[in-house]
């Protein structure tokens, strides 16, 4: 039996200035040619790991280390991070971080090159791994021109070009969109065919995984379980109880039949399977049930069109000072009181609409209007005052010293007396849920925190609307959950809600309405259920439903959550 190629022994480590330990009495083996997902939520010590297994930890970053990594016969604490290298590919969650070359092709290259590896060598390895990648066509364009896709594919190709024998890629998919997320996954399962290539992948989205070896769960700093992902992935309540998010598919199988809970090696994990497995159940869908939902959400889209609308767009475009049109004709409504979504693949334009719903941008043709009048005639002062912006990174708009300065800066700056102020911040912090933390610096705040700060720096002002850039970008799912449940609270005490997200299942759980932009245009709109049952349509603009709901489209219904589908369940156990 061959020697495996990455083993971890009984890892500790603390980092300098700390107390409590990152990772703790870590044992783990990976043999050559395994794909392992390692999960856990924020916090668990993902990343430490990560950064143990190339040398990072502890030659770049001090503390303290106990135990020993040994990746292909050789122990991280006697060999530099360059001599790793050799061996292990490290694609960080910051991708952008290490991509620095003036274009794709040298980029590739600057590995190799270190590593003196001959020209002509060099030169094959940049053309097999781009096209590896699918970035054949973009040797000669600059990084920075690259979508977030395609730059995340020039990181993990500009690794390959090292030739490693592990690769670790850490939360590799954060920030991109469904299909880009799709285009890593496929590039890491074409990886894991390969047998002289060991990888572990840091993910927080189970849909994600499915393709793994196994996945390894962390909490706390240790392992929880480490075993088959098909296994790991039934076992609801266990990742549940992780804070991390099951598959729809096996959630709604396992609230059907209790019995699951005991063998759950019968719970259906793909959309194809789950629609073998209800029929087989005997189960159907009740139309009438259905049709009353549907009914429902209709009655409710004609309450919304009886109001004017909040925000109006007419033919709008826009193009940047280089000459990229960014927008193009797009007219749109959003009512008063609605909560909706803006979705499209990366670069579509998602952002530059809402950036023109606050005057952050101003048309280079057509209109947009707020409340009545258009943008360009309020400016982008008056506009703060209805409509507020919480950018997808809070650390661009935090910069006072206490949360009670942050959040109190708006209504200051607009000349309200003290003891108003006060009661706004208060109100404002109770909302966000934040009460007693005026005095905390936002800075040592956890992301999740700092994004509440954020929203809250803005509700202060009581904007009509709140729009939202990726709220949930760099959350676990228990944190993205409490960040979505705050904005519904929010939507249900009258704000109107605009959010931007790349996850489906948010838009699905959270949305009413749903505007998809394609390059520039509005591609398609409906409420949420109507818009997820286009799948093809959505498909075309590099979005897919979540699992779930390609699951009940096979069955002729679009069901949003699990709950939905379940309660317009009918015959066999149900």
């Amino acid at each position: 039996m061959t020697e495996p190629t990455l083993v971890i022994q009984d890892l500790t480590y603390r980092y300098r200035g700390t107390k409590e330990n990152a990772i703790e009495a870590i044992d783990l083996a990976l043999e050559r040619g395994e794909f392992l997902v390692l999960m856990g939520p924020t916090g668990a010590g993902k990343s430490t790991l990560a950064t143990c297994i190339n040398g990072l930890i502890p030659h770049f970053h001090k503390g303290k280390l106990e135990g020993n990594v040994i990746v292909c016969g050789k122990n991280t604490r006697e060999h530099t991070v360059a001599q790793m290298a050799e061996d292990v590919g490290l694609v960080f969650q910051d991708f952008e971080a290490q991509l620095f070359s003036t274009n794709v092709e040298l980029e590739v290259a600057f590995g190799p090159e270190n590593f003196a590896v001959p020209r002509e060598e060099i030169g094959q390895r940049i053309i097999e791994n781009l096209a590896y990648v699918g970035l054949s066509d973009f040797r000669n364009r600059p990084p920075s021109t690259l979508s977030g896709g395609q730059k995340q594919k020039l990181a993990v190709a500009s690794v390959l070009a090292l030739q490693p024998k592990v690769l670790v890629m850490d939360e590799p998919t954060t920030d991109l969109d469904p299909i880009s997320k799709m285009g890593i996954f496929e590039i890491t399962n074409r990886l894991r065919q390969r047998s002289d290539l060991t990888l572990l992948v840091v993910e927080h989205e189970t849909e994600e995984v499915l393709q793994a070896n196994r996945i390894a769960l962390l909490k706390d700093g240790r392992l929880v379980k480490v075993g088959p992902a098909h296994e790991i992935l039934r076992d609801v309540d266990l990742i549940e109880s992780l804070g991390l998010m099951p598959l729809g598919i096996t959630r709604f199988f396992k609230d059907m039949s209790p019995e699951a809970s005991t063998a759950a090696v019968d719970l259906p994990l793909l959309p194809v399977e789950a629609e073998t497995a209800y029929r087989n159940n005997g189960w159907q869908v009740c139309p009438q049930t259905y049709g009353a939902l549907v009914a429902k959400e209709a009655e409710a889209e004609q309450t919304f069109r009886a109001k004017d609308p909040l925000i109006c767009c007419r033919d709008l475009e826009f193009s940047y000072p280089n000459g990229v049109k960014a927008l193009d004709g797009i007219s749109l409504d959003i009512y008063p009181g609605d909560i909706v979504a803006i979705v499209g693949q990366n670069g579509s334009g998602k952002t530059t609409l809402a950036k023109h719903f606050n005057g952050l941008l101003l048309p280079t043709s057509g209109t947009v209007m707020v409340n009545g009048k258009t943008t360009k005639e309020q400016g982008i002062f008056r506009l703060g005052q209805s409509v507020g912006y919480v950018f997808q990174n809070p650390d661009h708009q935090i910069f006072s010293e206490t949360v009670y300065d942050e959040v109190s800066f708006g209504p200051r700056l607009r000349g309200l007396p003290a003891d108003q102020i006060e009661a706004r911040v208060a109100e404002t912090l109770k909302a966000v849920g934040l009460e007693g933390a005026e005095e905390e610096d936002p800075f040592s705040m956890t992301k999740s925190a700092r994004q509440r700060v954020a929203v809250a720096a803005v509700l202060a002002v009581q904007p009509d609307v709140l729009i939202l850039d990726e709220p949930t970008t760099g959350l676990d799912y228990r944190e993205q959950r409490s960040m979505m449940d705050m904005v519904r609270r929010l939507n249900e005490n009258g704000s109107t809600i605009i959010f931007i997200t790349h996850h489906m299942w948010v838009v699905a759980e959270y949305a009413r309405k749903v505007f998809v932009v394609k390059d520039g245009r509005l591609f398609l709109e409906g409420t949420t259920r109507e818009v997820f049952s286009h799948e093809q349509e959505l498909l075309e603009a590099s979005l897919r439903p979540p699992h779930f709901i390609q699951f009940t489209n096979l069955l002729g219904y679009t069901m949003l959550r699990p709950a939905e589908l379940a309660a317009c369940t009918k015959g066999g156990g149900a």
